[in-house]
């Protein structure tokens, strides 16, 4: 196998395991529960918990992979992934089981910020890039549907600790498998932005942690702790970076319209249908009566097309610009999760499939676009940065949409069918809205031109620009 495949093989199942660990407790929370012995805020827990670990280091372990090695930081991340995993399925107790959560996605981070960084030292030529980022694309529709498809699988034929067994061993095998790929760093290895990497880590997580601590109710101390501590740190990052020497991610790169665009393009995916897509198991298995096998193969509806339409996005017109592939996917988004609007109690898994379908097709066309814009937008050797800044984006834009959707969806009386089915209406609408938003804003943000200078008198930042 040449160093190239092997690089595409691991950086694309590395994703593809990451997501389904994420998506793994949608459809079989209730068995996961009752087996840890979960009350309410457990189960709250049980769902939210890997965001926090992915949120609070997707962006620290992109930067320590341009600057240390993108292997090495993957195969550190699928050891620790294959860790997180080992301790989920063995053990028995709800607090330990959420750590194990967060342990995993630590260890996710690592392996889909450097995996996206490897693919793109690997594959400069843009045509053999734009093939490579669309498999990406492909493996993180495939992960979020086949997550809950195979834990419930799992759980019907043994246990629900099934899948966290099956995900260690995928760990370990992607950590051998990658240590057979080339290692890639940036050319000048800064110092480790240490100030940097705390602020964000204990900022992140601390928001992170009062979204979910919230849901059971906004008033609480802990809540208004966790919330304010979170806002103060990020903003205490944002102040370190401006004045370090070394920044952990030189914050002028948000003027770069490239950037911001793709990084708005990530938050609304992860605000929008991803969130909704959260909601779609619980739901359709309480409010519709819908059988958990049944609910999870409607993630299928959306995620089958999603794949084929990220490997296919290659083939569409090359004078489509990433911006106009992000916006138009976004609307296209918006209006499939306009059809899952108005649903009732009496609506049964067909009634989704139409919306799904469509949001599906766009979603893979969008996370093509994303995986590709988001090593294109930054310098080629901050890869790794970029990608792990775009991911940061994508689930901390999940993280605050499902506590979003939970908010919104809540029955204000007697939780009913009826009064679940109005949430949901409630929710396709709010998502809708925050995905046409986010097109709105990355079409709207302006082309930057480059400054006419002959290239053999262009400066390394002006040759960036351009």
């Amino acid at each position: 196998m040449t160093h190239a495949r092997r690089t595409r093989l691991s950086a694309t199942l590395g994703t593809l395991a990451v997501l389904v660990a994420f998506t793994a407790p949608l459809a079989n929370l209730n068995q996961t529960a009752a087996g840890l012995g979960a009350g309410p805020s457990g189960r709250t827990w049980i769902l939210s918990s890997m965001s926090i670990g992915l949120g609070a280091f997707l962006l620290t372990a992109g930067r320590v992979s341009d600057d240390f090695g993108r292997r090495r930081t993957f195969v550190a991340g699928a050891f620790v992934l294959a860790l997180g995993s080992v301790v989920a399925a063995a053990t028995p107790d709800v607090a330990v089981f959420v750590l194990a959560r967060i342990v995993q996605g630590v260890g996710g981070a690592a392996v889909v910020a450097a995996g996206l960084g490897m693919l793109a030292t690997a594959f400069p030529d843009p045509l053999a890039r734009a093939r490579v980022t669309g498999l990406w694309g492909a493996s993180v529709g495939a992960g979020i549907a086949l997550g809950p498809v195979l834990s419930t699988w799992l759980g019907r034929w043994h246990s629900w600790r099934d899948v966290y067994a099956v995900l260690a061993a995928a760990g370990l095998a992607l950590a051998l498998t990658a240590t057979g790929c080339p290692e890639s760093r940036a050319a000048h290895r800064a110092p480790l932005d240490v100030p940097g990497v705390t602020l964000l880590a204990l900022g992140t997580g601390a928001l992170l942690a009062g979204l979910t601590e919230g849901r059971a109710g906004w008033e609480q101390p802990l809540v208004v702790f966790l919330l304010a501590a979170g806002v103060a740190l990020l903003g205490a990052f944002v102040v370190t970076e401006r004045r370090s020497d070394h920044p952990m991610i030189d914050l002028s790169l948000f003027r770069r319209p490239a950037f911001a665009a793709v990084t708005v393009a990530a938050l609304a995916n992860g605000g929008g249908i991803i969130a909704l897509l959260s909601f779609v198991s619980g739901f359709a298995g309480i409010a519709l009566g819908l059988p958990p096998t049944t609910a999870a193969w409607l993630m299928l509806a959306w995620s089958g097309p999603s794949v084929v339409a990220a490997l296919a996005a290659r083939r569409l017109p090359h004078h489509w610009t990433g911006r106009a592939r992000m916006g138009i996917a976004l609307v296209v988004i918006a209006v499939g999760q306009l059809l899952l609007w108005d649903v009732g109690t009496g609506s049964g898994p067909w009634r989704f499939v139409p919306g799904l379908l469509l949001a599906g097709v766009a979603s893979g066309v969008l996370n093509a676009a994303l995986g590709r814009e988001s090593v294109a937008s930054v310098p080629p050797d901050q890869a790794g940065l970029g990608s792990g800044a775009n991911n940061t984006a994508r689930y901390l834009g999940s993280a605050v949409g499902v506590t979003v959707v939970a908010v919104v969806a809540a029955p204000s009386g007697a939780v009913t069918p009826a009064a679940l089915v109005d949430g949901w209406n409630r929710a396709a609408l709010v998502t809708a809205a925050v995905s046409l938003v986010g097109a709105l804003v990355v079409l709207l943000v302006g082309e930057r031109r480059a400054v006419a200078v002959p290239a053999e008198i262009r400066s390394p930042q002006e040759a960036d620009v351009a």
